[in-house]
């Protein structure tokens, strides 16, 4: 499952970087994908920054794997 951030959405709370660090960063003011991590959305830390994100920028796609 595919996992990225809609910057149209992202109002930069960090919310997704303090939940999931391994696979999203802080940069510019907005939460983002960190490089190589875009098959993360399947990671339990993933779905619940999704769930829990403010701007709810985050998104998932793809199969249940």
């Amino acid at each position: 499952m595919k996992v990225s951030v809609d910057r149209a959405r992202c109002y930069g709370s960090a919310e997704c970087a303090h939940r999931a660090p391994a696979v999203f960063a802080f940069e510019d003011g907005y939460g983002v994908v960190r490089p190589g991590r875009a098959e993360s959305g399947g990671d339990p830390e993933v779905r619940e920054a999704a769930e829990k994100c403010p701007s709810q920028a985050i998104l998932l796609a793809g199969g249940t794997e």
